[in-house]
């Protein structure tokens, strides 16, 4: 115990000074990509793979791995290039992600590196496979591609994006046309789940790419002599962005007293042991794993019966 509560402590350290610790791999060829360590259990050697009969062929199979059955994706392959061959020499990164458990076969891993998020920037545009990538960054000199994962997992195993049926109601609907919430997330189909979500609510919704866009737009909201709290129901922010990540853009945001008071919910596929005592240090108000769309469109029709309607 005392050894995850160090571990818990060391990484709480990180918590508001915009660092991460990224997993370097390889796939087929020489580019460098890189994982968030907080989305990773452990690295294995390629264990035996069975088959699953009408599953995506970017599933090469299924490991029995801790006692559970975990799915095993060839990262390569979901990219859109073509599959690794040499399974016994590949390697599996055994990840958690919006709660679920995978694994990604790539063939190398090579080590892990802290980072500043400053220097994890969005990619370039036009570059040939922008599409599957969330922000790229460099280390010693070399570029370091971070995948798009919510997209690849959307792609093999679609999640429904349908509210249930009176989770909300005709009258919370009719009081959230006049409210706004402002959306941060770097994953483009992150972004539009939640934003079908919320507009199933009835919200005007904001998308931003990354924290500091989003406190940028905050920090001219409050030049303009704007109240955010007054202009916005809600921020709904995910936690990996590149630039200014969602702890520091919530502590950037309870530092300022023109913004502190705007609710602030943490909506992210990282999960484990270590949310919520960042969550509280940093001084956001709720925090929710993706991706359940009941889940996050019931918070915001609490947040619209907590304003009185106002």
């Amino acid at each position: 115990m005392a050894g995850v509560l160090d571990s818990v402590n060391q990484r709480t350290q990180l918590v508001g000074q915009n660092r991460l610790e990224l997993l370097l791999f390889r796939l087929d060829g020489t580019q460098l990509y890189g994982i968030n360590v907080f989305k990773v259990k452990e690295v294995l050697q390629c264990p035996r793979l069975t088959l699953m009969p009408k599953s995506s062929p970017v599933v090469r199979g299924v490991a029995n791995i801790r006692g559970g059955t975990i799915p095993i994706l060839d990262l390569s392959m979901a990219t859109g290039r073509r599959g690794l061959d040499d399974l016994k020499n590949s390697f599996v990164i055994i990840t958690e992600y919006n709660t679920k458990v995978q694994g990604f076969l790539v063939r190398s891993v090579e080590r892990i590196v802290n980072m500043n998020w400053e220097e994890i920037h969005p990619p370039p545009k036009g570059t040939g496979r922008d599409h599957y990538l969330t922000a790229v960054t460099r280390v010693d000199k070399q570029l370091v591609e971070i995948i798009d994962v919510e997209k690849i997992l959307a792609e093999v195993a679609p999640t429904s994006e349908v509210v249930s049926e009176g989770v909300v109601d005709i009258e919370t609907q009719c009081k959230a046309v006049s409210k706004r919430v402002l959306i941060v997330d770097d994953s483009s189909v992150a972004r539009k789940q939640v934003m079908r979500c919320l507009e199933t609510v009835g919200v005007e919704v904001v998308a931003l790419n990354d924290g500091r866009q989003a406190y940028n737009y905050l920090r001219q909201m409050a030049e303009d002599g704007k109240a955010p709290e007054q202009e916005l129901l809600m921020i709904v922010s995910d936690i990996e962005m590149p630039e200014m990540d969602g702890y520091t853009l919530t502590a950037e945001i309870r530092n300022d007293p023109r913004m502190q008071k705007v609710h602030i919910l943490l909506h992210t596929s990282l999960s484990g042991v270590f949310n919520q005592a960042m969550v509280k240090k940093v001084g956001a108000d709720d925090f929710l794993a993706k991706f359940k769309p009941d889940d996050l469109a019931a918070r915001v029709v609490e947040r619209i019966r907590a304003t009185d309607g106002g």
